[in-house]
């Protein structure tokens, strides 16, 4: 009899595991699932086993509800700017300005006293109110529906809120609004439950500014999202496990350099049974160097930012991180020298670019954009003072013959929205 059904139990665990690892996968890309998400299903399931291993190897809570998902994650770089929020599900929309930033703020304080429906116009009414604050004047927002690009701005927060679930359609075009204005209306479902997903925190923000612990915008962020360690051995050493894995999970590449003493040297101890355990749990391949750890998805898909393949924009890309794989490790590079790399390249390539790419002065756009989406996947450094630094992964795009604008040398690696 056990001869008989050993082989169906094992199958049974393969398929359990891989079912886990799915719905592990999805919930790293969508921390905010609604039951809409294909993998939702799979995340009910396994809820426990998910919990249970988040929990433990990473400090995060996954809350599980009859329509949604939220796993609440935190950053472990809270200063890292390369995870802006995007209308579409990935990484190749439009990032979110720094006041479509604080317009989504806004109008999200606003829904949580709203009744069960809204309209966008009303929407943006509130706005107008809401960023008349001499505060948010000074610090130079500002809102009208007048013209079409604030009403843009309004319509790329709501759709976002719309994909994330929090808002539902009931009647209306969002873009006839962009382009008319509030003769031509939209009505919306308000899921108040969803809306209270959103809001990551550790501690709630009204309980910050109670303690006192409000000096300026930094310390409120920090407070709010600090977890608590136990002040003996095991704690410290359980929260620099958590944080180490959370980092290894989220970022494209961890170099010993970007580490504290205490986590390098826990890191360099623990590397093999912390990689190993996130391999098991995600499929993702662990690739340790000299440098540091990376996390390597040979599917492809975990992961909000990718090195483009196509496109203008993504020929300009490789081409900018060969050269700079194989720039002098002691050259001061500026965004004006790749936009002179990019003049060049024009009289070479320019008849594959598409038409309004080849025009005078659009080099620094192209060059700007190159460098931020280079930083975002770790492989080079902005600096204040305008310098960019290669970093050691970027050696990887030396070794193919990255400028044909071919294939992308290597894979790609973690780096998520939180």
């Amino acid at each position: 009899m056990t001869t008989t059904h050993a082989p169906l139990t094992d199958v049974l665990e393969r398929t359990r595991a891989e079912e886990r690892r799915r719905a592990l996968r999805a919930l790293l890309m969508d921390p905010l699932m609604n039951a809409r998400h294909p993998a939702f299903p799979l995340v009910r399931r396994h809820q426990k086993a998910l919990r249970d291993w988040l929990g433990n190897e990473t400090g995060w809570y996954l809350q599980v509800e009859s329509g949604f998902a939220r796993l609440h994650k935190r950053p472990a770089d809270r200063s890292d700017a390369t995870r802006p929020a995007v209308p579409g599900s990935g990484a190749q929309g439009t990032p979110f300005s720094r006041s479509r930033y604080a317009l989504l703020c806004l109008l999200l304080a606003d829904l949580e006293q709203s009744e069960q429906q809204i309209t966008l116009g009303r929407l943006g009414e509130r706005l107008i109110q809401a960023a008349a604050d001499p505060a948010l004047e000074t610090a130079g927002l500002r809102f009208s529906l007048e013209g079409r690009e604030q009403r843009r701005d309004l319509v790329a927060i709501v759709r976002l809120l719309l994909e994330r679930g929090v808002l539902q359609r009931v009647a209306g075009d969002e873009e006839a609004f962009v382009q008319h204005g509030l003769e031509n209306d939209v009505l919306y479902d308000i899921d108040h439950r969803m809306l209270a997903a959103l809001l990551v925190t550790v501690r709630g923000p009204s309980l910050v500014a109670l303690e006192g612990d409000c000096e300026g915008l930094g310390t409120r962020l920090e407070a709010i999202s600090e977890g608590f360690i136990p002040d003996t051995e095991d704690g410290r050493r359980r929260a620099l496990r958590q944080g180490l894995t959370a980092r290894l999970l989220d970022d494209p590449v961890v170099y010993w350099d970007d580490l504290d003493e205490d986590a390098r040297q826990y890191l360099a101890n623990q590397r093999v049974a912390i990689t190993r355990r996130i391999a098991e749990a995600t499929d993702l391949i662990p690739e340790i160097r000299a440098e540091g750890v990376a996390m390597v998805d040979p599917q492809r898909s975990l992961s909000d930012r990718h090195m483009p393949h196509e496109g203008t924009e993504g020929h300009v890309t490789l081409l900018v991180a060969e050269r700079l794989a194989t720039s002098p490790g002691d050259q001061c590079l500026t965004l004006e020298q790749v936009s002179g790399w990019i003049v060049q390249w024009r009289r070479v390539h320019g008849r594959h670019w598409r038409r309004s790419a080849t025009e005078p002065g659009t080099e620094h756009a192209l060059a700007r954009q190159a460098v931020e989406q280079l930083s975002g996947l770790r492989l080079v450094r902005m600096h204040a003072d305008g310098r960019i630094e290669p970093r050691p992964a970027l050696a990887r795009f030396a070794m193919d013959g990255a400028p044909s604008g071919g294939e992308s040398a290597g894979l790609d690696m973690e780096h998520e929205s939180p």
